[in-house]
């Protein structure tokens, strides 16, 4: 009688742990500051952007890939020539962060280290042309004026690869 009640119990232990384990893996979270691209193994990446909290997804089909969508900071050093061809190391300090109705796309298309791969081409694409306007001395002393020019032609250019950048500024020019 014992022997049949414990086998009992043992097969409803089993059958309990078997349940938890699939809603366990059809269960994810997206913290605060994040948001999640979904990836389908029949259908690709889906357009919807996940916001924060738990959701559902089917199991060893979709895959949830969380982006960090808080404002990060980069530091970028860049050595470039003056207009009267003096060498000047500039490091820019850009605080940055995914437009989230893009994430899709910047998956695709960049993907998931897409910081990496964007921010330092296109900081020394910019510095190099507004840096090439200037003297060497206009660049000490009309400081405010480069560093607006490359604020809005860097924040012009990121826009175009789904980047938004809060800020902008000269760390060190030498």
């Amino acid at each position: 009688m014992a022997a049949k009640v414990f086998e009992s119990i043992g097969k409803l232990g089993l059958g309990l742990a078997v349940a938890g384990g699939v809603v366990n893996s059809a269960l994810y979270n997206v913290d605060a500051g994040h948001r999640a691209v979904i990836f389908d193994r029949f259908r690709g990446v889906q357009d919807v952007v996940v916001g924060e909290g738990t959701h559902f997804l089917i199991p060893w089909v979709q895959k949830p890939i969380i982006f960090d969508c808080r404002s990060r900071p980069r530091n970028v050093p860049v050595i470039t020539g003056s207009k009267d061809l003096q060498n000047v190391n500039i490091t820019l300090r850009i605080l940055f962060r995914p437009v989230t109705a893009q994430l899709p796309r910047i998956f695709t298309s960049i993907g998931e280290d897409y910081d990496e791969r964007v921010l330092p081409s296109i900081t020394t694409e910019i510095l190099k042309s507004v840096v090439a306007r200037f003297d060497a001395g206009e660049l000490i002393t009309q400081r405010e004026l480069v560093s607006r020019q490359v604020s809005e032609d860097l924040t012009e250019r990121a826009a175009t690869f789904g980047l938004i950048l809060d800020d902008v500024s000269l760390v060190s020019p030498a």
